[in-house]
């Protein structure tokens, strides 16, 4: 007999509402009959307390648990038992500020059937964090993307919580966490996604205890699809950039990079950010003057493309005289890219921005500076992949 039909069944014999209120068949209730844990209209049950819905004899005949949640409701699955003595669920853990109600049918050892309705509500917890993704859902991006997640609060469970986040590809590649702190783990493949690949993140956080009382609140799922492949690499001795699409060298293009004192970071960057044009103070990242402000203040620097968050950038320079691009250094740190004012798709600036994609590589050789740190920006591709895996709370 199915649910519906038993709902239909029982109203008929006793007259109750559809609402799933109990009816009783047979002497005793149903307390007597069907035994459900936790009890009726208790509050605030831990997520780890069993959900149980058993007979001393007899057996069951249906068991229909729904959990409410955001104003909706969500089947719980379970089976009853070969004997018919009890309901297990398919998942043993309870979900945080949710509703919970249980009906159960059962026949007792002489035939007679019995009904139980019964609702309870879990832990509400004061504290709930939340991950901050890189990329945007549905982004098509370079094959050096790196998926990266900051949390609003610190992650003392590590493996807690990596283990809730599952990020795939088609086709398919081993892809591995790596913490850089309690507040920030990133995911990459061993080497560079190949072009066209699909990759989806999922967000089972909901209800995972990061630390003492904090427990998470995002379930979903987003992806993003992998673009054409553009590397580019930038020699700071010889002044040049060559920038390799699909593999093929499509442009050398001349540069400026860091002056002797302020030289550019080697290695591997990512682009993170694009903009048409943007503000660039020298007082934000450390270069001031005697009396604070700021060494240089460009208000509209053109094609700026972001590589690290401690402020590099590869972008458009109209300032500087054009016979310095490819053959001095004299940048802050960033890879300056012979511009015009206001900006121009005709400069090398302005057609290297336009074939750019947010997830590019950017790679920097010959300069005076150390390798970039793997958590500026997303640095993670200058670790091997050994020390990458070692990062993971999961394979220790």
């Amino acid at each position: 007999m199915t649910w519906a039909g038993l709902c239909v069944a029982l109203a008929a014999l006793t007259g109750c509402s559809g609402d799933g209120v109990g009816a009783i068949f047979g002497k005793g209730g149903p307390e007597d009959a069907i035994h459900v844990s936790p009890d009726d209209g208790r509050r605030s049950v831990s997520p780890d307390q069993q959900l149980e819905v058993e007979v001393g004899s007899g057996r069951l005949e249906e068991v229909r648990v729904v959990r409410i949640q955001d104003a909706q409701e969500y089947p719980v699955p379970g089976r009853i038992t070969d004997d018919g003595l009890s309901w297990e669920p398919a998942d043993p853990k309870l979900a945080l500020a949710a509703k919970y109600t249980v009906d159960a049918v059962a026949l007792d050892g002489h035939g007679r059937r019995h009904a139980r309705h019964t609702t309870f509500t879990t832990y509400v917890p004061d504290e709930r964090f939340v991950a901050y993704v890189t990329p945007e859902n549905r982004s098509t991006v370079g094959t050096g993307m790196i998926v990266s997640l900051e949390f609003n609060r610190e992650i003392e469970d590590r493996a807690a919580v990596e283990r809730a986040i599952k990020v795939s590809a088609q086709p398919a590649v081993e892809v591995v966490g790596h913490w850089f702190d309690n507040t920030r783990i990133d995911f990459r493949p061993k080497d560079y996604w190949k072009p066209g690949t699909k990759v989806t993140v999922g967000l089972g956080l909901r209800d995972v205890q990061a630390s003492p009382g904090v427990y998470g609140l995002q379930q979903k799922t987003f992806g993003f699809t992998v673009g054409r492949s553009q590397v580019s690499l930038v020699d700071a001795r010889d002044h040049t950039m060559e920038v390799r699409k699909d593999g093929e060298l499509i442009s050398t293009v001349p540069i400026t990079a860091g002056a002797p004192k302020t030289t550019t970071y080697n290695g591997k960057m990512v682009v993170t950010e694009m903009y048409d044009v943007t503000r660039m103070n020298g007082a934000t990242v450390g270069f001031r003057k005697a009396d604070g402000k700021g060494e240089y203040d460009i208000k509209d620097v053109p094609h700026a493309i972001r590589l690290t968050s401690s402020g590099t950038f590869l972008h458009g320079n109209y300032w500087a005289a054009s016979s310095t691009f490819g053959s001095t250094n004299v940048s802050h740190g960033c890879v300056g890219l012979r511009d015009v004012k206001g900006g121009s798709d005709k400069t090398p600036a302005g057609w290297f921005f336009d074939r750019s994609l947010i997830g590019d590589v950017v790679e920097v050789r010959g300069s005076a500076d150390k390798t970039v740190e793997a958590d500026n920006g997303l640095g993670g591709w200058n670790l091997d992949w050994n020390k990458w895996r070692a990062g993971s709370a999961l394979r220790r």
